[in-house]
């Protein structure tokens, strides 16, 4: 649902993916397809995750890695390797436009999918490249569970040196849950920064960057686990762009994934872009039937001094913060 809405600039469900596991419309229209008809090159490596999958079937493994995205149901990317998810952090399968079937490639996912996106840029950015411009998107899983999984050789740190934030309950059974899986996310983090600081050495100075996610992990803040939930772990996620035009600075704006669709359509026509917006909104349309998951359906907004969340199926006030006041979000105004 996230992918859908980067890529339309649409939220869920006006853009067609009511449900997880909604496959993004044959006739959505994405970024990809805008920036084709402004003579752009596209491409897209990695997590594809807008496939139509079975809701029987496993998330987690190799069959669902291995799962044939049509060519016709790319997003509108003219390149297009990837795979449908999975979740294997290591040795992952892709499958697409220089592969006639899905092909399994040895290594970390991360570094796998940036050296082949990186492949592309070099010929893209080359002497031999063809006369236009291009635009990539490298959709990486990591970090993302299992936080176990390898590291591509970064060891995790002793989880007796990992330190909790506060809103952490009280409580062995959440805290070394949290303690173990944050010591696996930072070496994922580290793995990853790594590959991608390697992906961004190949990429001339000329060209717009932007390195966000498509969301947070609780990691045992306010008793909670995984993605879903309406609290900044989960929903405040890290945005960096750097380019032509960009200030180097720390910017409060009401971003969201929503606009990374027009961002790079505003670049694209050499335009510079930027967010006046103050308030966001922020929301969950659907419920993901899996364990740790938010259990409700939510709506609200956020600015860079306050949050409210309602709760959509009652239509009650659930979580109200003065983040100005209490960034921690240790207070809830609403209760």
């Amino acid at each position: 649902m996230a992918r859908a809405a980067m890529l339309t600039g649409v939220p869920s469900p006006e853009n067609g993916v009511k449900e997880y596991f909604d496959p993004l419309p044959g006739t959505a229209r994405t970024v990809a397809h805008e920036l084709a008809q402004s003579g752009y090159l596209t491409a897209w490596f990695g997590k594809w995750h807008l496939a139509r999958r079975d809701p029987a079937a496993a998330l987690v493994g190799e069959a669902h890695a291995r799962m044939v995205v049509p060519q016709g149901e790319r997003g509108g990317f003219a390149h297009w390797e990837g795979f449908e998810s999975g979740f294997l952090l290591n040795d992952p399968w892709l499958q697409g436009t220089r592969l006639d079937e899905p092909m399994r490639l040895r290594g970390y996912q991360s570094d796998v999918l940036a050296d082949w996106a990186g492949e592309w840029i070099d010929v893209m950015s080359g002497p031999t490249r063809r006369a236009a411009p291009w635009f990539a998107v490298v959709s990486l899983e990591a970090p993302h569970p299992p936080y176990g999984a390898e590291a591509a050789g970064v060891a995790a740190a002793a989880t007796a040196a990992i330190q909790l934030a506060d809103n952490v309950p009280a409580g062995a059974s959440v805290r070394d849950r949290a303690r173990r899986e944050l010591a696996g996310y930072h070496a994922h983090i580290t793995a990853t920064d790594r590959a991608i600081g390697r992906l961004l050495a190949r990429v001339g100075p000329q060209t717009h960057v932007v390195v966000t996610s498509v969301h947070g992990d609780m990691h045992g803040a306010h008793g909670l686990f995984r993605k879903g939930w309406p609290y900044e772990e989960s929903v405040r996620i890290p945005l960096l762009v750097s380019g032509p035009g960009i200030i180097a600075g720390r910017d409060e704006a009401a971003v969201s994934l929503l606009d990374l669709a027009p961002m790079a359509r505003a670049w694209a026509a050499g335009e510079t872009w930027r967010c006046e917006r103050v308030t966001a909104p922020i929301s969950m349309p659907s419920v993901v039937a899996l364990p740790d998951q938010c259990d409700r359906l939510w709506h609200g907004e956020r600015s860079a001094t306050h949050k409210r969340v309602w709760n959509t199926a009652t239509g009650e006030l659930w979580l109200d913060f003065d983040l100005g006041a209490d960034p921690g979000e240790r207070r809830n105004l609403a209760s």
